[in-house]
C-alpha cells in the first residue's frame, strides 16, 4: 500500500502559504505525511538588502514557515526570475519529486500572471511524469519511483492568468479550519510585508491573502475561506477514478457549479 505523501512545489517563498497551505494542513489532519518545496531562493524580493542576504533570510523564514505547519522542508536550486523549463532544471527537480515519492503534488496554476510561477508548474508536471522512467537520469541521481500520484493546481495570484482572463477552479476546498494556521505560516515570511507592499502595492501582504482566500470562499457558494483546485489529467500519473483530495477531504469540498448553456 501507497504512502500517503503530499507534497506543495511552488516557485518563491510564500506561495505555498498563499495559495495551497490550507489544503496541505488538511491533507495532514488526514493523515499525510507533508512535504514542502520552493524552487527559488527569493533573492530578488527586496529593495534595500543584498542578494545573498535575502537569500539567507528568506530560507530561514521558509524553514520556519514548514515548522509551523508540520512540514518536511526542501531546499530550492534557482533564484528569481532565473526558473526555466530546461533540462537542468527538470532533472532536479525529478530527483526531489523521487525522493520524496508522493501520492498527491500540489503546484501551480499552468496560467498565470508569472513565468516563475507557469515554469515551476510545467517542470512540476514533467518531473512526476518521468518518476518511473529509468532511462531519465537525474541530478542527483535517484532510483525510479512507482505508484500513483495525482496532481492538482492551484488558482493563479489574482485569480486571473497573464491577459486578465479569470481562472475557474474545478472544485473548492473548505480552508476555515486551517486559516490561522495558514495565516501564521504566511507570517513567517516577515521579510516580505515591505517588498510586496513597494513591489506589487499588495498592502499587508496577510490581509492581502486573507481576502484572496474570501474571494476563492465567496466563488464556492458555501464557504468563509477557500482554495480552489483543478486536477491535472491522471494520464502517465495516476487511474482515471484517483482523485485523493476530494476522496480523504470529501467533508471539506464543493464542485464548482456549471451554467448550462440554453439554446
Amino acid at each position: 500500500m501507497q504512502r500517503k505523501v503530499a507534497f506543495a512545489i511552488a516557485a518563491h517563498p510564500d506561495d505555498i502559504e498563499f495559495l495551497m497551505a490550507g489544503t496541505l494542513l488538511l491533507l495532514r489532519d488526514a493523515g499525510f505525511e507533508i512535504h514542502t518545496l520552493n524552487l527559488s531562493s527569493g533573492n530578488c524580493g527586496s529593495q534595500t538588502r543584498k542578494a545573498a542576504d535575502v537569500r539567507r533570510i528568506r530560507r530561514l523564514e521558509a524553514i520556519e514557515a514548514a515548522r509551523v505547519m508540520g512540514a518536511h522542508f526542501h531546499p530550492g536550486f534557482a533564484d528569481d526570475l532565473e526558473i526555466f523549463y530546461d533540462e537542468e532544471s527538470l532533472r532536479r527537480v525529478a530527483a526531489i519529486v523521487r525522493e520524496v515519492r508522493p501520492t498527491v503534488v500540489l503546484t501551480h496554476s499552468p496560467q498565470d500572471y508569472m513565468e516563475d510561477h507557469m515554469n515551476t508548474s510545467r517542470l512540476v508536471v514533467t518531473a512526476a511524469f518521468a518518476r518511473g522512467m529509468p532511462n531519465f537520469v537525474t541530478n542527483p541521481r535517484r532510483a525510479i519511483t512507482e505508484g500513483d500520484v495525482t496532481i492538482y493546481h492551484a488558482m493563479p495570484h489574482g485569480l486571473r492568468d497573464g491577459l486578465g482572463q479569470p481562472v475557474a477552479a474545478e472544485f473548492f476546498v473548505d480552508i476555515t479550519s486551517t486559516f490561522d494556521t495558514k495565516r501564521a505560516a504566511l507570517a513567517a515570511h516577515a521579510s516580505q510585508k515591505e517588498w510586496l507592499d513597494v513591489s506589487q502595492g499588495m498592502g499587508s501582504y496577510l490581509l492581502a491573502m486573507e481576502e484572496s482566500s474570501r474571494e476563492v470562499g465567496r466563488m464556492s457558494g458555501k464557504y468563509s475561506f477557500a482554495e480552489g483546485w483543478r486536477r491535472h489529467s491522471s494520464i502517465g500519473f495516476c487511474t482515471s477514478e484517483a482523485d485523493p483530495i476530494r476522496e480523504y477531504l470529501a467533508a471539506c469540498c464543493v464542485n464548482r457549479k456549471r451554467v448550462r448553456n440554453r439554446g
